[in-house]
């Protein structure tokens, strides 16, 4: 069954490749939604798949890519979009 999860990523998680990593991540595992950086340094990303493949993307979220310094990783349950892809949204 289809989950939609908010997840909101705080720390040293801009100008470090963590949006295209993102996507990597989410496409490997077949996770659809967007990734998008936000005025105050954060992280905001929609993301839609199995409940299962969700929970493996959060904890790639908890670290992200290697210059990544992720402080802290927010996940709400949000209203399923059917996403038909992963973006990067500027």
């Amino acid at each position: 069954m289809v989950k939609h999860f908010n997840i909101t990523v705080r720390g040293k998680v801009q100008g470090v490749y963590y949006r295209a990593s993102a996507k990597q991540m989410a496409d490997l595992l077949g996770v659809k939604g967007f990734v998008c950086n936000q005025p105050d340094g954060i992280v905001y990303i929609e993301a839609e798949a199995d409940e299962e493949l969700l929970i493996k993307f959060v904890q790639w979220c908890h670290h992200g890519p290697a210059k990544a310094e992720v402080e802290t990783v927010s996940v709400t349950d949000g209203a399923v979009q059917g996403f038909a892809s992963f973006e990067i949204n500027r």
